[in-house]
């Protein structure tokens, strides 16, 4: 396939997966998306030359080892053509405009960032909203080893009171607009293998680490 082609196979996926998104209002409004990305995409982004970081306690935050993470930043989008589809789609002004009319959010001036999370046994997220300068999250689940379908985020009713598991199943993903109340994090469970997520954010012009973003220079024009 053609890096054309495979563009465009992203894309009309990406958009169908929105437009057929299950909004849900518990415990506060988020999105539930199934078959994100082409099966050979979202395979094919397990098959990057990227290992786990090697890591103590994160203390339940992904900060605490900034030097090991990864991200379809300009050099990954140069170097392999997955990051460059998927990163090229999502930035696309077909994709944006079904964003922000599925989800109700202004992504104008705003720049995609695309985190690759490798987490492996030890990793938990302690509960956090996104309220900030992430204007848009997006969470999809892309492990499959064994068990991966409980490696999926933990919601919060609010801080201290967990409401569900998303599950993780493969090629699906859960996306919210950050608020005061969008709480959700990572119990400490059992890992037997790697969870892969793909962590996509739209962020503010104030994003301080503009290497990681995928097009640092390219933010969200207005339409």
């Amino acid at each position: 396939m053609s890096d054309l082609a495979q563009l465009d196979s992203v894309k009309t996926q990406l958009i169908k997966s929105f437009t057929q998104a299950q909004q849900r209002e518990a415990p506060y409004r988020h999105w539930r998306l199934s078959a994100l990305f082409p099966v050979a995409i979202a395979r094919s982004i397990g098959q990057l030359p990227f290992t786990p970081p090697v890591i103590d306690d994160t203390g339940g935050r992904r900060e605490t080892h900034n030097e090991s993470r990864r991200f379809f930043d300009q050099d990954a989008i140069s170097k392999f053509p997955t990051c460059a589809a998927v990163a090229h789609a999502l930035q696309s002004d077909e994709v944006i405009s079904v964003i922000e009319s599925r989800c109700a959010v202004d992504l104008t001036h705003t720049n995609l960032r695309i985190e690759y999370a490798l987490d492996t046994q030890g990793f938990w997220l302690e509960p956090h909203t996104d309220l900030g300068v992430k204007k848009f999250t997006l969470l999809a689940y892309l492990a499959e080893d064994e068990g991966h379908d409980d490696w999926g985020t933990d919601i919060y009713a609010h801080k201290t009171a967990p409401a569900e598991r998303v599950p993780a199943t493969f090629n699906t993903a859960m996306i919210f607009v950050p608020s005061n109340n969008t709480w959700h994090g990572f119990e400490p469970r059992k890992i037997n293998g790697i969870r892969r997520t793909l962590i996509i954010n739209f962020v503010s012009p104030e994003w301080r680490n503009r290497h990681e973003l995928a097009f640092p220079d390219e933010p969200i024009a207005p339409r």
